[in-house]
């Protein structure tokens, strides 16, 4: 009884670090893995989904409907930034850098001017429930289906869909599509949109577990870059395999060693997957594959 117990304490951990990591990386990965542009303000339009769900559930919205409305919220400003700095920086990835690191610190120091340090939340909903000697986040569960949930609707998206398939062509062979009639502008500031609105998502999904503070989005921009990366940059197939993988070796050194550790063992597993697999996981399976 007692090793059940532990396998499902492990089981747990192994779920919420996969969740944390696959939705923390979807917005990510749809803008830096599909369009190339590397967007360090992703951690502050998970932010603004998180601000967004507690001041819209605070005025009496339903929680789900509030995290809807941070994911919308979170789009919108993202497909604006679009339109007026990253449009015109496609191909420059330095600048790109720059621009949206400076966009961070904007975001970053403006909300804590006009809001102050923090944000009064909202609350876990759902209770806990338990298994054995443990008790274990309800809630937790949730999210952990959400990120299942986001991966599947990602892939039905970019490829069961007309909007799909004009974005994939859109970003492999620009001029080509353009050349077609593809209205390409529309198609980047769209699925801009949606990897802001899935970032804005997950500000919303893990506003209840969180303090709400203008620097929160620095607790998971690390993680979803590293999961990116080890991913690879085919995002369907590299995704959901480098956070089942990072967040097993989170898991299981956090339950034996503590979060520090769990952090350290994430840092090293990426930088030997790195070593071993340059193109990431996506690119090992697209080799065995082919």
């Amino acid at each position: 009884m007692a090793f059940l117990n532990l396998a499902f304490a492990f089981l747990y951990q192994l779920g919420d670090a996969f969740s944390f990591l696959v939705l923390a990386a979807c917005g990510l990965a749809v803008v830096f893995g599909m369009m190339g542009v590397i967007n360090l303000a992703h951690g502050e339009l998970i932010m603004c989904g998180a601000y967004v769900t507690v001041a819209t559930t605070r005025a009496g919205l339903p929680l789900p409907l509030g995290i809807l409305s941070g994911a919308l919220v979170a789009g919108a400003v993202g497909m604006l930034l679009e339109r007026l700095v990253i449009r015109h920086l496609y191909g420059r990835p330095l600048d790109t850098i720059v621009a949206t690191w400076g966009i961070s610190l904007v975001a970053t120091q403006g909300t804590l001017i006009l809001l102050g340090s923090s944000m009064p939340g909202v609350g876990t909903p759902l209770g806990s429930f338990a298994v054995g000697s443990y008790s274990y986040s309800a809630y937790r569960v949730v999210l952990m289906l959400a990120a299942i949930l986001v991966l599947v609707g990602l892939y039905a998206v970019f490829n069961a869909t007309r909007f799909g398939t004009l974005a994939r062509a859109t970003i492999q062979v620009p001029h080509m599509a353009e050349a077609l009639g593809v209205d390409t502008r529309a198609i980047y500031a769209l699925t801009f949109g949606i990897g802001a609105a899935l970032a804005g998502l997950t500000g919303g999904l893990y506003a209840p577990t969180m303090t709400i503070v203008p620097t929160m989005g620095t607790t998971f921009i690390m993680e979803a870059f590293v999961t990116v990366v080890v991913g690879g940059a085919d995002i369907f197939l590299g995704t959901a395999p480098a956070a089942l993988v990072l967040g097993a070796v989170r898991a299981l050194l956090t339950s034996w060693q503590g979060q520090l550790f769990g952090q350290i063992g994430l840092l090293v597993t990426v930088i030997l997957v790195i070593r071993v697999l340059p193109s990431g996981i996506s690119g090992l399976i697209l080799r065995e594959r082919a």
